[in-house]
């Protein structure tokens, strides 16, 4: 699939009167023979695309759950490298959008070129680089490009008018909105400054706004779905495949998505 099938998969959420769904999984969390056990799974519920987290050793954007997965990962020996590997085993059974998020070094180590040409055979739409700058974008946006992928940028709540401007000028696939000054992981609540930040957002961008980190629950769904295109949640689906709780994801997916269907009822 290519990055407009990513941004075709969401829109078509939204022109039927949904919203998009997207779970965050860890890859290789439980062994690489892990990853298409889940990925067919949350196909089989109705997700809308999958994001799959690349393990790292130093996460600067994961929470507690997500990092101790990333941990498991590692100690299973799961690299970035075998897990685009063992996804081309895969690729044709797939017929939801992936898209990859990892840092920019195991890109730099595995050579730009060779990834994203290593991406498009995996069949990924979109990659998600969180300690890319926007003003760095154009170290892989060229490479990127040649292969069809999304490079989609992260946007957070400190952004100024201007920089929004700026990078989602350059969006592609979606626009990853950041709902929390701070990591990824279970919260409460969010502040008062979301509703007009997601509203911002849409207003000047050209492709779908999703929103992420924190969402843990169909209520929270549907409150921040309500103000974006769909929502990307984490937290609650990795913790959730690591007790082997099939049942509980499921249900959080098919939850989220009653809760989304309800908004425009």
């Amino acid at each position: 699939m290519t990055k407009q099938d990513l941004t075709n998969a969401i829109t078509d959420c939204v022109t039927r009167g949904d919203k998009a769904f997207v779970p965050y999984i860890m890859a290789g969390d439980g062994g690489l023979e892990t990853i298409k056990k889940n990925i067919l799974f949350l196909q089989q519920t109705g997700v809308t695309a999958i994001e799959l987290g690349i393990p790292f050793s130093d996460p600067v954007a994961d929470g507690p759950v997500i990092e101790q997965a990333g941990e498991r990962a590692l100690a299973k020996g799961v690299t970035l490298r075998k897990v685009l590997k063992e996804l081309t085993l895969f690729k044709d059974e797939v017929t939801v959008p992936l898209v990859i998020m990892t840092y920019l070094n195991p890109i730099l180590s595995y050579g730009i070129d060779q990834f994203a040409k290593d991406c498009q055979n995996s069949g990924i739409s979109g990659l998600i680089v969180p300690d890319l700058p926007h003003e760095e974008s154009g170290l892989l946006q060229n490479s990127l490009a040649k292969s069809e992928i999304a490079l989609i940028p992260l946007v957070s709540l400190t952004s100024p008018p201007e920089r929004i401007k700026k990078i989602t000028a350059a969006a592609e696939g979606f626009v990853y909105a950041v709902t929390v000054n701070g990591i990824t992981g279970v919260r409460d609540g969010f502040g008062d400054d979301l509703a007009a930040h997601l509203e911002q957002l849409k207003a000047v961008s050209p492709v779908p706004v999703l929103a992420g980190f924190g969402i843990s629950t169909p209520e929270q769904v549907r409150s921040i779905g309500a103000l974006a295109d769909g929502v990307i949640v984490g937290s609650a689906i990795v913790a959730a495949f690591h007790r082997n709780d099939l049942t509980a994801v499921e249900a959080l997916v098919k939850m989220s998505k009653k809760e989304i269907y309800m908004l425009n009822k």
